[in-house]
């Protein structure tokens, strides 16, 4: 398969080094300086590029590729506000995205274990729910796009949940999240239910950034062939 590289960070140089490994080609390398150079690419040359940039430029990209006909995969996160505006384009072009805020398979388990335990625990007003995520001094989003993804899964079964704030909070109508960044950290979530007999966590800890580069890897090779909008439920049939 032939894989245009959209971002040539740590996470870039990570997926570049697995999709070798599994044989596949990188037919280029973008930086966040020359994304420009997505124009000279065309669907003849590249099967499938992999996006992982910033905030600013992800939709850029993703609506370049559309234009080219090129199916994208995009771990940037920090953009969703311009969802509606992407799901408009990618109709009117037939283009083919996949995203994730965690392309990590245990992340994405997580997700799901997050969903079933609010459903649960909404029952249960003495426990008041919280959400932590740590992630290295680099990260320039805040809270993380994992993060916002499971305060979805939570609010999704708090109805008197209005929103969320970035910072711990005792307002019964608002979930807290916690940004922290701390040196090197890939990646820590924790989700806190806590009452005044007990508490008890979920708690994902990324031990390097191969789980999701390896991930955004199996994304592009299910991807091709596919038109519209996907995630990663729908790669592991969650």
């Amino acid at each position: 398969m032939r894989i245009l590289l959209i971002g040539y960070g740590k996470m870039g140089k990570t997926i570049e080094r697995l999709a070798k490994a599994k044989g596949h080609e990188i037919v280029g390398t973008l930086t966040i300086e020359d994304a420009d150079r997505l124009q000279e690419f065309t669907a003849e040359q590249v099967d499938v590029a992999i996006e992982f940039t910033s905030p600013a430029a992800a939709v850029p990209n993703i609506l370049t590729c559309f234009e080219k006909g090129i199916p994208v995969v995009v771990g940037t996160t920090g953009w969703l506000e311009q969802l509606p505006l992407v799901t408009e384009q990618c109709a009117a072009a037939q283009g083919s995205l996949f995203f994730a805020s965690n392309f990590s398979i245990g992340v994405n388990l997580f997700f799901h274990f997050n969903e079933y335990v609010a459903k649960k625990m909404q029952r249960y007003p003495e426990y008041a729910v919280q959400v932590k995520e740590i992630h290295h001094i680099h990260k320039l989003d805040k809270p993380s796009g994992t993060a916002l993804t499971i305060a979805d899964g939570i609010m999704a079964h708090y109805p008197q949940k209005q929103g969320w704030v970035n910072n711990a909070t005792h307002n019964p109508e608002m979930l807290g999240i916690e940004s922290e960044r701390e040196g090197e950290v890939v990646g820590t979530h924790i989700v806190q239910y806590t009452s005044e007999n007990d508490t008890f966590e979920l708690h994902h800890i990324a031990h390097s950034r191969e789980g999701f580069a390896a991930g955004a890897i199996l994304a592009a090779e299910w991807l091709p062939g596919r038109q519209g909008i996907f995630g990663m439920p729908d790669l592991l049939e969650l």
